[in-house]
C-alpha cells in the first residue's frame, strides 16, 4: 500500500500541515460566523466584507499588479531571455539579486503604507469627526499628514537598509573579483 502522506500530497497538492492549518481557519471562520449571527448589524458586517472582497479584486489588485508589472519592467527584474539560444541569438542574463532586493525594498513599505491608508482611510479623508470626538473626547487629528510622514519614514528606511545591503554586496564583489 502506498504511503498515506504522498497520496495526500498527489491527490490534495498539499502536505497535512497545510489541511490542519486551513481546517483551524475553518473552525474559526464559523466561530465568527455564530457569533455575528446573533447580532442586528451581521448583515452590514457581511456586506461590507463581500463588498471588501469585490473591491479588491476589481479595483486594487489590478492597480498593485499593473504598478509591480511597471516596476519589474523598469528595474529590469524578470525578464525572459530575447532571441533563441540555440542559434547563437543574443539573450539578457539573468536578474542579479540586487535589482530584485530593490523591488522588494520597494515592494514591503509599499504594501505597509497601503494597509495603514485602508485602516485610516475614514480619518485620512475627515469622515466621521463627530464620532471620533463622541469616542474621545478631542478633535480629530491630522491623519493625512501623519500617513504621508509614516509612509515616507519607511520607503526612507527601506531603502536606506537596501542601500547598506547594496554596500555590503559591493565590498564582497570586489574582494572576489579583484582589478586587474
Amino acid at each position: 500500500m502506498a504511503d498515506p502522506i504522498a497520496r495526500l500530497r498527489a491527490t490534495y497538492g498539499a502536505g497535512p500541515r497545510h489541511v490542519v492549518v486551513l481546517l483551524l481557519c475553518f473552525a474559526v471562520t464559523g466561530w465568527v460566523a455564530l457569533r455575528l449571527s446573533g447580532e442586528v448589524a451581521a448583515w452590514h458586517t457581511l456586506l461590507w466584507f463581500v463588498g471588501a472582497v469585490v473591491f479588491h479584486d476589481l479595483v486594487l489588485f489590478p492597480v498593485y499588479a499593473s504598478v509591480d508589472r511597471a516596476l519589474r519592467g523598469a528595474l529590469g527584474v524578470g525578464r525572459r531571455p530575447t532571441g533563441d539560444p540555440s542559434r547563437g541569438a543574443p539573450h539578457r542574463p539573468a536578474p542579479d539579486g540586487v535589482r530584485l532586493a530593490l523591488l522588494n525594498h520597494l515592494r514591503a513599505p509599499a504594501l505597509a503604507a497601503g494597509l495603514l491608508f485602508l485602516v485610516f482611510l475614514p480619518g485620512l479623508f475627515g469622515w466621521g469627526a463627530d464620532t471620533y470626538r463622541a469616542a474621545t473626547a478631542e478633535e480629530r487629528v491630522p491623519f493625512l499628514a501623519r500617513w504621508l510622514a509614516l509612509s515616507g519614514a519607511l520607503f526612507l528606511v527601506s531603502l536606506g537598509w537596501w542601500a547598506i545591503r547594496w554596500a555590503r554586496w559591493r565590498s564582497r564583489a570586489g574582494r572576489r573579483n579583484p582589478p586587474r
